[in-house]
């Protein structure tokens, strides 16, 4: 033995019997996947040194005993480290090319043997190696400007000098995982074997380079050496790539545009030199508040996804669902269903609902085979996992039911209460809800606690989050259950207790209530809308109530009211005062539903490929000035104030109820339900980057002057005053 560590061994001797080469390998302790810590990067320091001191050695492979390669560095590190500055990582970004170097320096040829993910650092330790053999089912990838930073590690130097210029701006901006078929193609990787010749093809690549049958040396010195692009190369290949790429990532999100410029100054440049240009321009990005949100995503993510696989492991498995209420809504679940592989059965009272829903589920498999994700046979064969029904007569054998009829709380439990007596005794009913109480829909069943809700977001199948909504009576088994449907159909799952609104609704109202009274005051719709969207909102409220459905937003607001007189009761119809209709009432009263009808607050017309596009409508701006009631005028930040204080106020109360568990959670669903800017992290991190003191107290004032809508919670004063805040960098929790 070479060299034992906590992380890594180091051992003589392959299954050729050769005793002059050594095999590294990647098998960290306690944990299910290898990852670069502080602590493993500093293991291989120690373990590349000991290579070094070795005596008689002529090759090395470097491999893994888990199931993954190297998933990348230890994330969990970052934020603790960003708060460092620019001087630390910049002293930890030497300390690794020094390592990383020592291996590309190595006096033999060495190999890596990827044998599942190889990502990040992951994927930086496989470039520092003279050859890559990889399994077939091995991915490969620099996802790191998905975090708001670049590859730090080497990544920017060395795959440009390895698969070309244009395609490492591909990998590296796009932070692509890349199939091992893609890599062979690229060039990224030497060989592609079955998984159980992995470690022959690698001692196979070794002995061909030891006999000078691949010249090992030529290839490192050309990792090392600057690009091999001409001036007008260059041009071509960096520029055109920077408009494309942002383009694509839009102004909120640097770091795609800053790698390309990385390897566009590096590209003339030595290693040492190349090097020097990453570590910069990483360290650059690493103080950003956009890696530092992104990041702190990327820790919320782990928290919501490990709570679901705990709820996953106590679950009865589901082998059949079925869906009541076929149309768009009932069609996308059914869709999504089936193409992730659990049967469901699609059942309606009429003929023409149940084909609208097969319609749907054809189309979204459709797009599936235009974009070559299936093929025709792969495509008849999910479809087949739908079964079309106007009867209860194979209800007996389906495991949970989703519930998507009419938003109605008379239809829904009319079909719920039918629907119990055609089901097994353990079979889990939910219901696909945005604000009817789960409590409320469970009185008149049998089994309230087999009950809860499942509140799918629109589109089905391309919106992430699920709320799972427990009832007074839903048991844990229910729960649990309901859970893993919903990672068995590739979503992410967030458990929240029942209230008007539940979560995402809950905080999306006084939302829109901010947007109502800035309209009341004399603010142009059309400039909120470009004010938030600047802000990082997919669309502004205007165009989203448009989506969303005036009328949908409308019933909503009811029941928002109901729930909360206190701040919410503008939302209701029924106002209070010498107020008059609000601004959604008004639109639903001209029959201005959004895109549904193709009219709202914008106008809407088809586009080339069939889907609305909005345009400006003068009869709905002549509309809205019935409801204007004075003219005050608006910076843009007074608007980003009156809308986001209302929405992040009720993401702390929600927390504060106990409708949410975490402020990871809640984050998270604002992001996966409503489109929150990601950048910005979430509602909670929002208030967080603000301070909670300078929050509060903003706050305060617009409460002062507009009532309780923007009124900070007495917890909330109590957090300003004593200096807490929502996260700790440290546990992020």
């Amino acid at each position: 033995m070479i060299y034992q560590g906590n992380a890594i061994t180091v051992a003589r001797g392959g299954k050729d019997g050769s005793d002059a080469i050594a095999t590294l390998t990647f098998d960290l302790k306690d944990e299910s996947v290898n990852k670069l810590s502080s602590a493993v990067v500093a293991e291989l320091g120690e373990a590349v040194a000991a290579i070094r001191a070795e005596r008689g050695l002529e090759g090395l492979v470097i491999g893994s005993a888990k199931q993954a390669f190297i998933v990348g560095a230890d994330i969990t590190e970052f934020h603790s480290l960003f708060e460092q500055g620019a001087v630390e990582i910049n002293a930890m970004l030497e300390r690794v090319h020094g390592i990383f170097n020592a291996i590309e320096d190595l006096p033999f040829p060495t190999v890596t043997a990827l044998n599942g993910l190889a990502l990040g650092g992951g994927c930086e330790v496989a470039l520092t190696t003279d050859f890559r053999v990889m399994a077939e089912s091995a991915k490969i990838g620099l996802p790191e400007t998905k975090l708001g930073i670049l590859p730090g590690w080497g990544g920017c130097v060395r795959l440009p000098r390895l698969i070309g210029a244009d395609n490492a701006v591909e990998w590296i901006a796009g932070g692509s995982e890349n199939r091992a078929d893609a890599a062979l193609e690229m060039g990224a990787a030497d060989a592609v074997v079955p998984s159980e010749q992995l470690e022959a093809a690698a001692l196979d690549i070794l002995a061909r380079a030891r006999a000078g049958e691949l010249d090992y040396q030529a290839r490192r010195a050309e990792k090392k050496a600057p690009l091999k692009l001409g001036p007008i190369e260059q041009m071509m290949t960096f520029e055109t790539a920077k408009g494309y790429v942002a383009g694509k990532a839009g102004p909120h999100y640097p770091a795609p545009v800053e790698a390309i410029k990385v390897i566009q100054k590096g590209a003339g440049e030595s290693r040492a030199r190349a090097q020097a240009i990453e570590s910069k321009a990483f360290a650059k990005l690493a103080l950003s508040d956009v890696a530092f949100n992104l990041v702190g995503l990327f820790m919320n993510d782990q928290v919501v996804k490990k709570k679901g696989s705990q709820y996953e492991k106590q679950a009865r498995p589901v082998k059949q669902a079925a869906v009541l209420g076929a149309g768009i809504m009932g069609g996308g679940i059914a869709y999504q269903s089936a193409s992730k592989g659990t049967p469901i059965l699609m059942k309606d009272i009429k003929s023409d609902a149940i084909e609208l829903g097969l319609k749907e589920s054809r189309k979204l498999f459709a797009k599936q085979v235009e974009r070559g994700k299936l093929s025709t046979a792969q495509m008849a064969e999910r479809l087949s996992n739908i079964r079309p029904t106007l009867s209860y007569g194979d209800f007996g054998e389906v495991d949970l039911v989703v519930e998507a009829v009419v938003e109605s709380p008379k239809a829904k439990d009319a079909v719920l209460t039918e629907v119990e007596g055609q089901v097994g005794e353990e079979t889990i009913l939910t219901s696909n809800t945005s604000t009817i109480s789960i409590t409320r829909l469970a009185k008149n069943l049998k089994r309230p606690e087999n009950f809860c809700g499942m509140h799918f977001f629109n589109p089905v199948h391309r919106m992430p989050l699920v709320e799972v909504i427990r009832g007074e009576k839903t048991s844990d088994a229910a729960v649990a259950a309901t859970v893993a449907y919903a990672r068995a159909m590739g979503k992410t799952p967030i458990v929240v207790n029942d209230c008007p609104g539940f979560l995402v609704n809950r905080v999306l109202f006084p939302y829109f209530g901010g947007f109502g009274q800035l309209v009341e005051q004399g603010a142009d719709f059309q400039r909120i809308d470009k004010v938030m969207e600047k802000f990082g909102w997919p669309m502004g409220p205007a165009y989203l109530l448009d989506v969303v459905g005036m009328d949908i937003a409308f019933h909503a607001g009811e029941v928002m009211a109901e729930g909360f007189p206190e701040r919410m009761a503008d939302m209701a119809g029924d106002r209070a005062g010498d107020r008059g209709k609000s601004v959604i009432q008004l639109m639903v009263e001209h029959d201005r539903l959004g895109q549904k009808n193709d009219k709202g607050f914008y106008a809407y017309e088809e586009d080339r490929k069939g889907k609305p596009r909005k345009v400006t409508d003068e009869a709905a701006i002549e509309l809205v000035k019935e409801v204007v009631s004075e003219h005050r005028e608006f910076s843009d930040e007074d608007i980003i104030a009156r809308m986001m204080i209302p929405l992040c106020l009720e993401t702390v109360r929600c927390l504060e109820d106990g409708i949410v568990g975490s402020p990871a959670e809640a984050d998270m669903a604002l992001i996966y339900g409503i489109g929150f800017p990601p950048f910005r992290g979430g509602a909670l991190r929002y208030i967080d980057a603000m301070g909670v003191d300078a929050f509060v107290t903003q706050a305060q004032q617009l409460a002062d002057e507009f009532g309780t809508l923007y009124a900070p919670t007495e917890r909330l004063r109590q957090m300003a005053k004593s200096g807490e805040s929502f996260y700790d960098s440290k546990t992020q929790d």
